[in-house]
């Protein structure tokens, strides 16, 4: 790997880091901002899924307009607009002005995540892409678990509003070294499908805004409407993906068994790792008294594991190939949320909370490197932009999702239906890897 390529990979990791990291972050700061903007639980989903709404509904777009107008240059685009809308986050002055932030930053940070590993993708060849596709999606993982230790150390010592402030010197690092380091590259000459964009925001929009409003309210009819709206309006986007002649999503892409499983995977495992991290971060402050910092540490094990084994398993995958990992990571992160279904007020977190996250920690770490590399690997690299866009709005979507319903229960039941819901759907991710996922070596 030459010294070009290891900045490139540098500016790729830290500007799809905070991507993710702000995914994650926030969680922790929750109990703050309701607080200090005087929001209630509705109101609290809105501040995690507003972002997750824009950057899911948009993330293909971006994947795409990178094979249009230039991977680098789009990338570079997203990091300025990320920045500044994160300045205007910590700035906000009540819950409106946060959410409405939020999705400024969704829709920059759609321009990131995708175009970060297309960058990697057309940047390296096939000899080293494999490692630096395994480092971007070990570092990935270990920005979104290492989110909750981060906020609760800012939050330990300064406002709410600097897990936002913290994201400027960061963009302004990542932008200096990816100006210098990373090589323009195009994908195949298409359109821009604004249409497709459209619909695919509506849909999301419509079943987000029902599944978080109606139980708030007590299921107004306006709730049922939109969710039928958001029905509609997804079935419309699939037909007009079919049938346009340049369309977002390239369903063709879906050939690939590989690709299609993994992407079905992807949406179940990572609706589970939102529902978790968020339900768990939020219990451990309210049900068990933790301080800021102190729930941020309790999942630090996470953090170690992907960072000591996620390249050694990437590799590992590689050679033998990705179907094992890719079904026991799963099943083993759903069997360490089930474990943490038992805490209650007074319980130690050494006997009661640090064996479930070691437990799902592992299981990530299994899975991690090997989906990425597989669904990176299971495509052309012309669509290695879309592609990228597809597996990352189909992990957003699945964690807005489990968002959105965390709350069907009531605010009391939130944590153990998180630890269920999402238990569930991991182990069913692991089932599908098996059944579906080729066992092929990918390097």
């Amino acid at each position: 790997m030459t010294k070009r390529q290891r900045l490139t990979l540098i500016t790729t990791i830290i500007g799809s880091g905070i991507v993710i990291l702000d995914g994650t972050i926030v969680n922790l700061a929750l109990p703050k901002i309701a607080s200090g903007l005087h929001a209630n639980f509705a109101g609290l989903q809105w501040v995690v899924d507003g972002y997750l709404l824009s950057l899911s509904a948009l993330i293909l777009l971006g994947g795409s307009l990178g094979d249009i107008f230039g991977r680098k240059r789009t990338y570079l685009l997203g990091l300025i607009g990320f920045g500044a809308a994160s300045l205007v986050c910590g700035l906000a002055v009540n819950d409106v002005m946060l959410v409405l932030t939020r999705i400024l930053q969704g829709i920059f940070g759609a321009l990131l995540v995708p175009g970060g590993l297309a960058v990697i993708n057309t940047n390296f060849d096939r000899s080293v892409r494999g490692a630096a596709i395994g480092a971007w999606s070990a570092w990935s993982a270990i920005f979104a678990a290492i989110g909750p230790l981060l906020g609760g150390y800012i939050l330990g010592i300064a406002s709410w509003r600097w897990i936002f402030f913290i994201n400027v010197p960061l963009v302004a690092i990542c932008f200096v070294i990816g100006s210098g380091a990373i090589d323009e590259s195009h994908g195949r000459t298409r359109r821009v499908d604004i249409l497709g964009a459209c619909l695919a925001a509506l849909s999301l929009a419509g079943l987000t805004y029902g599944l978080i409003e109606g139980p708030a309210a007590h299921w107004p009819v306006k709730a049922y409407v939109a969710i039928a709206a958001g029905v509609v309006a997804g079935s419309l986007f699939v037909w007009h993906e079919l049938h346009s002649k340049a369309p977002m999503v390239d369903f063709a892409l879906f050939r690939s068994r590989n690709f299609t499983g993994s992407n079905i995977m992807t949406f179940m495992m990572y609706g589970a790792l939102g529902g978790f991290t968020l339900a768990l971060v939020v219990y451990l402050q309210t049900g068990l008294h933790y301080s800021a910092i102190k729930a941020g540490v309790s999942l630090l094990p996470l953090t170690i594991l992907l960072f000591l084994f996620s390249k050694r398993i990437g590799a590992l995958a590689g050679r033998i190939g990705p179907r094992l990992f890719m079904t026991l990571g799963p099943i083993i992160a759903g069997l360490g949320m089930l474990m943490l279904l038992g805490l209650h007020p007074g319980v130690s977190y050494l006997s009661a909370v640090l064996p479930g996250v070691i437990v799902f920690a592992a299981g990530m770490t299994l899975l991690v490197a090997p989906l990425t590399t597989t669904v990176m690997t299971s495509v052309e690299d012309e669509n290695s932009g879309i592609a990228s866009g597809i597996n990352n709005a189909v992990a957003r979507i699945g964690g807005l999702l489990v968002v959105a319903v965390l709350g069907l229960l009531g605010p009391a039941h939130v944590f153990r239906f998180g630890m269920i819901l999402g238990s569930s759907l991991a182990i069913l991710a692991g089932l599908v890897s098996w059944f579906t996922i080729q066992n092929k070596p990918v390097s």
